[in-house]
C-alpha cells in the first residue's frame, strides 16, 4: 500500500477513474449505435497526428487530437455526402494514419520515441496536464449527455425515428463523432492506440448483459471501467508491463465472470419458473 503515497501513482489512479467516466459514457453510445469499427478507424488514424506533431516539435497528443477529430468528421461527411462506402473510408484513413505516423516519427532528427507508450499506453507516466485534459473531457461529456440525453438516445437506437421527432440528427452525428475522437485521443496515454477501443466497448458490453436501459448502462460501464482499470493498474505496477495490456486483460476477466453470473442467473430463473 506504500505505493499509494507516490504522486505518479495517485495521478495514475485519477486518470483511470476519469478515463472510466468519459469512456463509460461515450462507449455506451458507441455500443448502442454499433459504430465500434468507426471508432477503431479513428483510433488508428490518430497515430498520424502523433507522428506529424512529433516531426513539427509539438505535443503529440495535441497532434493526435486535431488529426483524430478531422478524421472523424471526414468519415461522417464522406459517408453522408458521397457514394463511397463508409467501411472503405474507414479502412483508408486507418491505414493512412498509421503509415503517416511511422513515416514522420522516423523522419524526425534525433531520438525516435518509444512507440510502445503510444501503442499500449503508459498510465504510470500520466502528468498533471493529462489529468486536466481528462477532467475537461469528462465535464464536457457529462454536460452534453445531460443536456441532450433524449435525442442522443433516439439517434443511437433509431436515426429515422429521431428525424421524425425533429431531433437535430446531423448536428448530433457530427458532435458525437467528435466526442468519440476526443475520448480516443485523450485516453491514448492510459491504454494506448491499439487497446483504447476495448476501453470503449468491453465495460459497456458487460453492463449490457444486465440491463437494456441506456442510463443504467452508462452507470454500469463506468463502474466496471473503474474496477477493471484499477485492477489492471496494480497488475501493471507489480509485473512491470505496459498498463494498457493489463487493464484490458482485467476487463476480459470481468467479462468472463459477468458471463458466468449471467448464465447462472438465467438457470436459476428457469428453475424458479418450473
Amino acid at each position: 500500500m506504500d505505493i499509494l503515497s507516490y504522486n505518479f501513482f495517485q495521478n495514475a489512479i485519477g486518470a483511470a477513474i476519469l478515463a472510466s467516466i468519459s469512456c463509460g459514457i461515450i462507449g455506451t453510445y458507441i455500443v448502442a449505435r454499433r459504430i465500434v469499427f468507426i471508432s477503431g478507424g479513428i483510433t488508428h488514424a490518430s497515430f498520424g497526428g502523433i507522428g506529424i506533431a512529433w516531426f513539427l516539435g509539438l505535443n503529440p497528443i495535441l497532434g493526435a487530437a486535431i488529426f483524430g477529430v478531422f478524421s472523424a468528421l471526414g468519415i461522417e461527411w464522406v459517408s453522408k455526402k458521397t457514394d463511397v462506402r463508409q467501411d472503405s473510408v474507414i479502412g483508408i484513413l486507418w491505414a493512412l494514419g498509421m503509415a503517416l505516423g511511422i513515416i514522420f516519427i522516423y523522419m524526425t532528427p534525433g531520438y525516435a520515441p518509444n512507440l510502445m507508450s503510444f501503442l499500449f499506453g503508459s498510465i504510470l507516466t500520466v502528468s498533471s496536464l493529462d489529468l486536466y485534459l481528462l477532467s475537461a473531457l469528462s465535464v464536457l461529456t457529462i454536460s452534453v449527455f445531460a443536456l441532450m440525453m433524449r435525442p442522443i438516445v433516439y439517434v443511437a437506437f433509431d436515426e429515422t425515428y429521431a428525424q421524425t421527432h425533429k431531433a437535430p440528427v446531423q448536428f448530433l452525428n457530427y458532435l458525437m463523432i467528435a466526442l468519440v475522437a476526443l475520448a480516443i485521443v485523450l485516453n491514448i496515454k492510459v491504454v494506448g492506440i491499439i487497446l483504447v477501443i476495448s476501453f470503449l466497448t468491453i465495460p459497456q458490453t458487460i453492463a449490457n448483459m444486465f440491463t437494456q436501459d441506456f442510463g443504467k448502462m452508462i452507470i454500469g460501464a463506468i463502474t466496471f471501467g473503474i474496477i477493471g482499470s484499477l485492477l489492471g493498474l496494480f497488475m501493471a505496477y507489480k509485473l512491470n508491463v505496459p498498463s494498457g495490456a493489463t487493464i484490458i486483460f482485467s476487463f476480459v476477466i470481468l467479462f468472463i465472470i459477468a458471463k458466468i453470473v449471467q448464465l447462472s442467473l438465467l438457470k436459476l430463473s428457469r428453475k424458479v419458473d418450473e
